[in-house]
């Protein structure tokens, strides 16, 4: 069943994780009138009105918080804090071993194993082996179920068995919702697929060290081309 939302961009009202008001609230829009019949302070040429804060040159506006890029509108206010990079880490390692169990399983029949075992194949006869029919069969399968698995689990309630696990879940980076079908499809496609096809060591360590370098949201490749963050989770 699927989770797409009745209106792009807005969260439903049972959405159990859309991004909570922060709790600061906005600010009152009362406050004393322009003239308080008082003489100017120092420094207000306007006859009563506060004086700007310090620094500020436009007669009230705040200015954008430190290392915020989007100019004061920050996607995570309101959000939980971002997961850390080892727990991430440690749920992918559950999420892995969760399918690859029932997979080493699936590929008896498939005789994956088989050209692995003959030790009087050599190295170039045990890669033309597992190009076979039967190989890519199991292939496809193998992509199937990773992209599907994380894909049905992080539409369902953002969270797979293994982020479950270590308390962290995904999120729409603009309003914390949980991702709908085409995110989360997207998401596993890039997550998976590179590396079950030809980058099986190179795809998971590129995508490690982007997340490390990335600021200010700790995006992968797979987030960014999704728009979702990682974060905290109190379940």
């Amino acid at each position: 069943m699927s989770n797409d939302q009745p209106t792009p961009g807005q969260p439903p009202d049972d959405d159990p994780f859309r991004k909570q008001p922060p709790p600061d609230g906005p600010p009152s829009s009362g406050g004393p009138p322009p003239g308080d019949g008082g003489p100017p302070r120092y420094g207000d040429p306007y006859g009563g009105s506060n004086p700007p804060p310090p620094g500020d040159p436009y007669g009230g506006s705040a200015p954008p918080p430190p290392g915020d890029p989007y100019g004061g509108n920050d996607p995570l206010r309101g959000m939980p804090p971002l997961a850390s990079v080892g727990k991430r880490i440690l749920a992918r390692v559950v999420d892995w071993l969760i399918v690859a169990i029932p997979l080493a399983v699936i590929a008896i029949p498939f005789n994956v194993y088989r050209h692995w075992s003959d030790e009087s194949n050599s190295w170039d006869d045990t890669v033309n082996g597992m190009n076979g029919g039967g190989q890519w069969v199991f292939r496809i399968i193998t992509i199937i179920a990773y992209v599907g698995y994380d894909m049905v689990m992080v539409q369902r309630g953002g969270q797979t068995f293994g982020k479950m696990l270590f308390k962290t879940r995904v999120a729409m980076l603009n309003d914390g919702r949980v991702p709908d079908s085409r995110a989360s499809f997207l998401r596993a496609v890039v997550l998976w697929v590179p590396a079950l096809v030809c980058c099986a060591c190179l795809w998971p360590l590129l995508l490690l060290i982007l997340l490390l370098l990335d600021r200010p949201y700790r995006q992968g490749l797979h987030d960014k081309a999704a728009k979702t963050v990682v974060v905290s989770a109190a379940r």
